[in-house]
């Protein structure tokens, strides 16, 4: 009985670690741009600069703090591009495709994790592949791209966080909610 117990934990094991892996995995690694900001990060931000008057920068305060996780990482390595391209593969089997946009060679997939009403989601995930003449880190091309953003999101909201931060293809969340 003590072996079946171990045997079903150790298969088990890869899909409890599966999870963010991908980000852990190249977190260190030399041929990826890697960014992870933590809840305390984003409540940092939130105050920078923001009217706590205004009622948009109020919801916006609302969103960003109820952020529990954003990573991402950016490579032109082709074969870290492949393994991303295939962990995103199996993760959009847990989450919904919101929405595929493809503008030339460039492509980007939107994948969300269902909140509590249309318009908010626990998990949003954002694949861009293609985007070698758009976007370069350190005068290094980047080919694809890969987003996380976990907690009580808002899509509403999101497009503005993105288009902040720089992100690629954070413009076409505006157009989400439209498409929901």
């Amino acid at each position: 009985m003590r072996k079946i117990v171990i045997l079903v934990i150790l298969m088990a094991l890869p899909l409890v670690t599966f999870g963010q892996g991908i980000f852990e995995k190249y977190a260190d690694s030399e041929d990826v741009a890697y960014v992870s900001i933590k809840p305390r990060m984003f409540k940092m931000l939130a105050t920078m600069g923001l009217d706590s008057d205004d009622p948009d920068a109020k919801e916006f305060l609302k969103m960003v703090n109820s952020i529990t996780s954003f990573k991402t990482i950016a490579t032109s390595n082709p074969k870290i591009s492949s393994d991303i391209q295939k962990w995103v593969g199996k993760r959009s089997n847990e989450l919904e495709e919101l929405m595929v946009v493809r503008e030339g060679n460039t492509r980007m997939k939107f994948y969300v994790k269902s909140g509590r009403n249309d318009s908010q989601v626990k998990e949003l995930l954002m694949f861009i592949t293609g985007i070698e003449d758009k976007v370069k880190v350190s005068e290094t091309e980047i080919n694809t791209v890969v987003v996380s953003l976990t907690g009580d999101i808002d899509l509403n909201q999101i497009s503005k966080l993105t288009s902040q931060m720089d992100i690629p293809g954070g413009e076409h969340l505006k157009n989400a909610k439209k498409k929901n």
